[in-house]
């Protein structure tokens, strides 16, 4: 936890250094030269409080309403648009001031004509700020504070999320103390700069309004190095502060973390051997989970009630190509063994927002044809509770409920059904001589091209430079590399996916065979136009949802653009209708 805090620590101060701070800047410089000696410590305090508040309380709250991420942004908006009006308004600003000191008063504060120093001023102040402060928060710490929203508040992530609060808090006092000495020959002229303070509220809630600052950030964002965008970026990504964000998550000490280090260190014991496979702990329940599929009545599993069988517990979810192309093993192996005491439960835990809809997931369930049963893990209480970290992940479950071996991602399969076999054979099952016959599609060799997002949150390799949330026009394409992707057009990019505007496209140079994309299309069926090195995408080449070089987006789900007879470099380009969303790209 001592880590966690200076990472916060010093990813606040950081951010305090980006162009995420650009709206507030102006504010907490104006603000900090005027009022008493002690109003810029108020400025800090109140940022720091509600920064915290909004970052941690907030998140929760809009959560379990199911409100929409940027409602911060918005009441940001909201409250520095109130402000600034009040102080443009001279008779308003002493009507709100007044109301300030009688709760002050209330409180046993003194009140400012008394000789007050601007430390209640600069407090209101700096919440206002906290609250337009929030949405520069990094993703990667908002997992820290919340790690999940279904999971019990706890101190430590309260203290996280202050520290990151607090880091920032420091570097703006410096710059307000320093502003103060630059402004203390106009004290004098304390009404205008009162007004010139209220004109920057507007001005900068009214720039907010119109995504002017997201705009800005991302102008300058193409010109700079990453770390100067986003200087949280290094601290995020080293390997201490990810050790203790795993930690967080359970990820280092559960089940899950126990299963990859023997599985990096192991393999499955030959046929008949299932006595040497190690114990990795008791298997969690199935715990926090929502909708059940393809089980009696549609009720809940437990582990308990599975006693005497051998489980096998696979985290998936369906926009994911590396977990599809498990689905016809698994589904062979439920066909072979299910009679024989094999019970498999597919644990859907969603990447994106659209797969926690449960007729998304039916849908693919059907459209899978899958068999055994499927339970929705949409606030990863399950996969927090083996400690999972992947997609696919298979735990495999002994009839006594422990955990006796575990493998994360594709391949093995051969491997895998012997563990079943052994298991159930120590399990005293008489499983006989013939296998499941299992066979599917799998990642050809020399593919060359990572798993590749759209969205602000994991965008990279973008020649476009660093992606950041907004509305935005990225002009006429620039060419990308291998590996690269480029924007062109008119985009509304979000954290996790982008929406196409007017004249969208998008271009990647990839080194694959297949080629894949999530795409949805909310409201109405939409199309995208896929060329493939310069040309329409028809015949061969073209993925199974690509007819006559269109894809016709009529559901959130994964979409094969692809399907070439061997791996190559090619340039993919896609011309979406205005309101397609697109969030990855995985190849094979």
């Amino acid at each position: 936890m001592a880590l966690l805090m200076l990472f916060g620590l010093l990813a606040g101060a950081g951010t305090a250094l980006s162009p995420c701070v650009l709206p507030v800047l102006p504010i907490a410089l104006s603000a900090g030269a005027t009022g008493g000696r002690r109003r810029p410590f108020g400025i800090v305090v109140g940022l720091t409080a509600s920064f915290t508040f909004a970052t941690v309380a907030l998140v929760y709250v809009l959560d379990a309403l199911g409100l929409p991420d940027d409602l911060l942004r918005t009441l940001a908006i909201v409250v520095l648009l109130a402000f600034g009006v009040s102080l443009l308004v001279p008779p308003l600003a002493a009507r709100v001031e007044g109301a300030l000191s009688r709760l002050a008063a209330l409180a046993g504060a003194r009140p400012a004509s008394a000789g007050g120093d601007g430390f209640r001023s600069g407090l209101l102040v700096g919440a206002s700020l906290g609250l337009v402060y929030a949405p520069c928060a990094g993703p990667v710490l908002a997992g820290v504070i919340t790690v999940s929203a279904s999971q019990p508040f706890t101190a430590g992530r309260l203290a996280v999320a202050l520290s990151y609060g607090v880091g920032s808090a420091l570097v703006l006092y410096a710059l307000m103390l320093g502003g103060r000495r630059l402004t203390a020959p106009l004290a004098r002229r304390s009404g205008a700069l009162q007004l010139a303070l209220g004109a920057v509220m507007v001005l900068v809630a009214l720039a907010m309004l119109n995504d002017y600052d997201l705009r800005f950030q991302s102008a300058i964002a193409k010109d700079l190095p990453t770390f100067l965008v986003d200087p949280t970026n290094r601290l995020e990504t080293t390997r201490s502060a990810q050790r203790a964000l795993a930690d967080l998550n359970g990820g280092a000490h559960g089940v899950g973390g126990r299963a990859a280090a023997a599985a990096a260190e192991a393999t499955p014991p030959a046929h008949g051997h299932a006595a040497k496979l190690p114990v990795l702990g008791t298997a969690p329940d199935f715990t926090g989970t929502q909708d059940w599929f393809n089980t009696p009545g549609d009720r809940p599993l437990t582990l308990a009630g599975l006693r005497g069988r051998v489980v096998l517990v696979d985290f998936w979810t369906y926009s994911c190509i590396n977990c599809l192309r498990t689905l016809p093993y698994l589904e062979a192996w439920d066909r072979r063994y299910r009679k024989d005491g094999l019970t498999i439960v597919g644990v859907h835990t969603p990447e994106f927002p659209f797969e926690k809809d449960a007729g998304n997931v039916a849908a693919a369930i059907g459209r899978e044809h899958i068999g055994y049963a499927v339970v929705q893990d949409n606030e990863m209480a399950t996969w927090d509770a083996y400690g999972n970290q992947y997609w696919p992940a298979e735990y495999f479950v002994d009839a006594r409920g422990r955990v006796r071996f575990a493998h994360f991602g594709e391949g093995d399969y051969g491997k895998k059904e012997q563990v079943i076999r052994d298991l159930l054979a120590e399990a005293g099952r008489r499983v006989g001589s013939g296998g499941s016959g299992a066979h599917g599609i799998t990642a050809s060799a020399g593919v060359t091209t990572p798993e590749s997002y759209i969205g602000a949150a994991r965008a990279e390799r973008f020649v476009n430079g660093t992606i950041l949330p907004g509305p935005q026009d990225f002009g006429a394409p620039r060419a990308p590399s291998d590996d690269q992707l480029a924007y062109a057009g008119r985009w509304n990019v979000h954290e996790d996916s982008a929406t196409a505007a007017a004249g969208a496209a998008l271009e990647l140079r990839f080194g694959a065979r297949r080629a894949y994309l999530v795409l949805g299309s909310p409201g109405r069926v939409r199309h995208v136009r896929v060329l493939l090195d310069g040309k329409p995408l028809t015949g061969t080449g073209a993925g199974a949802d690509v007819h006559g070089g269109v894809v016709t987006v009529n559901g959130q789900r994964l979409y094969e653009l692809v399907d070439l007879p061997q791996v190559g470099t090619h340039l993919l380009r896609l011309e979406p209708e205005e309101g397609v969303e697109g969030y990855a790209f995985t190849f094979g």
